[in-house]
């Protein structure tokens, strides 16, 4: 099988068949094309080299986060019941999270059939547990008198111990349901409901609150943008591709019009520290998805120290002598807001859509009949898409920076002579 050089780098979740079709085992995997090439060493041995000697073909279905690609999986192997699932752990039980049935329910694990599952090992439950207690507190002990430990952390909040009123007693209840509906793969549905959550405390002038609950979307952002339901992935294994399309149709709406085609994007960032070793980022997507071979990290040559906008006008200025020879894309994205915007318009005018992005409130900033219009991106696919653009540049930006400044202290250690 030399099927491993199709595989995406991304996220997903991978089946092993034989040639009956039938399921042998079911993995999830944060780089799809690594995980499944590491079955083909000459190191692997034992049950695992017996499974991949009865495998006839592969199959995966990609997805847009870690996170999606642990539910995905588990919800496959419950359906499917591969026999090397259980096999490849050492003959031990499959995991469960168990939520009980008393009157304030526990979340627990346990190696036996349960509410959702089964998980690959106890690690990867520890791991979903931890996120999502972060955003929906829960009790994992039996009502006692005193709050617990995880109480004080915030943790576990009502705690059961502590639970006085009926008010108390529905906030915990209702953090159990939403856990359901999270495990279920029903991500939507969970940030669309802390959405409504922040929106009450807003109206009622309680931004602490507000704020907390902000921390927890920002939370359920990080690690499964762009949310989905988990389950669509069983239907449309082409789903993630399909997703990423939806992005950039709904991204060009704000800025040109649904007739702008945005195949490839770049999008830029200027990084230093208080003006010193400025460098520069270009990130690039295509479809949607990461293009690295097109990145591109630039020293600042000419610009003066601590000038953003003039540093951000030299790059953009050597991209352009290079349109012919890496190619020109459909959109530029400057970090920033009307003056990084203004600089990036005096190099290319307007033969070349370009807008910014305001850090608050992930703001689109474009220049339309002679003036700046700054719009709000709802949550939704336009704003995934450009969060994740702007986080990649920042990421690459940051790497370069970081070398130069390493190469800078190093330079200026004084000599040690023995």
């Amino acid at each position: 099988m030399r099927i491993t050089v199709n595989l995406p780098d991304t996220p997903g979740v991978y089946r092993f068949l034989d040639h009956g079709g039938k399921t042998l085992y079911i993995g999830k995997a944060r780089n799809l094309k690594n995980r499944v090439a590491s079955y083909f060493l000459k190191s692997v041995f034992g049950k695992t080299k017996k499974m991949v000697s009865q495998a006839k073909s592969i199959s995966w279905v990609k997805t847009l986060s870690d996170f999606e690609a642990i539910l995905l999986e588990a919800q496959l192997v419950r359906k499917h019941q591969p026999f090397y699932n259980v096999q490849l752990k050492d003959d031990k039980s499959p995991i469960y999270i168990v939520i009980t049935q008393d009157e304030f329910p526990r979340v627990t694990m346990a190696r036996k059939s349960g509410t959702f599952g089964p998980y690959t090992n106890a690690q990867t439950v520890r791991k979903v547990l931890k996120l999502i207690r972060r955003i929906y507190p829960f009790s994992q002990h039996k009502v006692g008198r005193k709050a617990c430990l995880y109480n004080q952390m915030g943790l576990c909040s009502p705690c059961p111990n502590t639970i006085k009123n009926s008010v108390q007693k529905q906030k915990y209840l209702q953090n159990i349901k939403n856990i359901k509906k999270l495990l279920s793969g029903d991500l939507k549905f969970v940030r669309n409901d802390l959405g409504k959550e922040m929106q009450k405390y807003s109206k009622k002038n309680n931004f602490e609150e507000a704020q907390k609950v902000l921390t927890k979307m920002q939370i359920l952002d990080y690690v499964t943008t762009p949310t989905t339901v988990v389950e669509r992935y069983l239907n449309n294994p082409n789903l993630a591709e399909d997703l990423r399309q939806q992005e950039a149709q709904n991204l060009a709406r704000y800025v040109q019009g649904p007739s702008l085609y945005v195949g490839r994007i770049e999008c830029y960032d200027v990084a230093h520290l208080a003006g010193t070793n400025p460098t520069a980022s270009m990130v690039t997507f295509v479809d949607g998805e990461p293009d690295k071979n097109r990145y591109r990290h630039f020293k600042i040559k000419k610009a003066r120290r601590g000038d953003d906008y003039g540093a951000l006008k030299e790059v953009l200025e050597r991209r352009k002598k290079r349109f012919e020879d890496w190619g020109k894309p459909d959109l530029i994205i400057v970090d920033g807001g009307k003056g990084q915007l203004s600089a990036a318009l005096e190099v290319f005018g307007y033969d070349l859509p370009v807008v910014g992005l305001a850090k608050k409130f992930e703001t689109l900033v474009s220049f339309q009949n002679g003036k700046f219009v700054s719009t709000r991106l709802p949550a939704g696919p336009a704003r995934n898409l450009v969060v994740r653009l702007r986080d990649e540049a920042h990421r690459f930006a940051r790497r370069l920076h970081h070398k130069q400044v390493a190469k800078t202290l190093t330079q200026n250690l004084p000599s040690v002579v023995e």
